[in-house]
């Protein structure tokens, strides 16, 4: 049977999704890095090619196999659809028309939209007053940490704002939808390479009919860099952890990673580029971390137990 979601997260689930926040940081660098040579689609084909062999290789070695019936790969395709093939797409194209402390602050809207659709899409992931306010909180903290000055061109691009929304929507869907894995019994590997061979499958000859990249200069060492960052780290390895905490934690509180993303960024440049913190940063992590108290529910109501949602 596969184990209980838990509405407030353990020690080891919080110390995953932080490192899932850096690992997913990264990925706004790497695309940042890429889109200069490389088209959109071009990256998503890459990051989901190499992601796919990548978590193949580790099924592989560790015994697993793949399942071969219809209903599951149905399944992680449309997995792969509305968490890969559609917001991978439409955060690399908006990426090049809007600056990326914006882009974040729309990928933070995330876990507004998973409340909504958790509550109307599942049993045990209610929408209750405190977690929509915690929810309102983790934003407000996100948009201080960055700035409002991010938010001042937000309205000179408004397709591209408008297609950051929408990969936000998809990626609180994916996760909701994504729970039938873990309670099909399949490990978070398993799942991962699923999801990833389904993405290469549609991502990789699309890239190929449309980019023609043999007719494309070499890219440099800088671009290869970060398409394998992107593919081995903000993708197999990322996603690995992905279905990890959304068979415990629930699509809600995965989905959380979002706000974290922009924190554990400006800290690592505090931390390895001596990058200066500001006020707003502070009061930006103070908000998200009460936030992140008030979904987890766990100083809400001091002395009750932990108790699966």
């Amino acid at each position: 049977m596969p184990p209980p979601i838990h509405r407030t997260m353990t020690a080891s689930e919080w110390s995953l999704l932080v490192f899932l926040a850096v690992l997913w940081g990264g990925s706004y660098f790497y695309v940042g890095v890429a889109i200069k040579v490389l088209s959109p689609l071009a990256i998503v084909a890459f990051r989901v090619g190499l992601g796919a062999l990548l978590l193949y290789l580790v099924v592989r070695l560790t015994g697993r196999r793949m399942p071969r019936d219809g209903a599951t790969w149905g399944a992680f395709f449309i997995m792969a659809i509305t968490n890969n093939v559609i917001p991978f797409n439409l955060i690399a194209w908006a990426q090049s028309h809007v600056a990326s402390g914006l882009a974040a602050i729309l990928n933070a809207t995330t876990p507004l939209f998973a409340v909504v659709l958790a509550h109307y899409l599942t049993k045990d992931e209610r929408m209750s007053p405190l977690r929509i306010a915690g929810v309102v909180i983790g934003f407000g903290g996100v948009v201080i940490m960055i700035g409002p000055d991010a938010l001042a061109g937000a309205t000179t691009d408004l397709l591209a704002d408008l297609a950051l929304l929408l990969a936000s929507v998809f990626y609180a869907f994916s996760p909701i939808y994504g729970r039938r894995f873990g309670r099909s019994g399949l490990s978070p590997i398993v799942a991962a390479a699923g999801q990833f061979t389904a993405a290469a499958a549609i991502m990789i000859p699309l890239a190929l009919i449309t980019d023609r990249p043999w007719t494309l200069p070499m890219p440099g060492a800088e671009v290869w860099a970060a398409l394998i960052g992107l593919g081995a780290l903000s993708g197999a390895l990322a996603y690995i952890i992905y279905y990890r905490l959304l068979a415990t934690a629930g699509a809600v509180n995965l989905i959380l990673v979002t706000f974290l993303v922009p924190a554990t960024a400006i800290l690592l440049g505090a931390v390895f580029l001596g990058e200066h913190l500001a006020a707003n940063d502070f009061l930006g992590m103070a908000c998200i971390g009460l936030g992140l108290a008030a979904i987890d529910g766990r100083h809400a109501f001091p002395g009750r137990a932990a108790r699966p949602a």
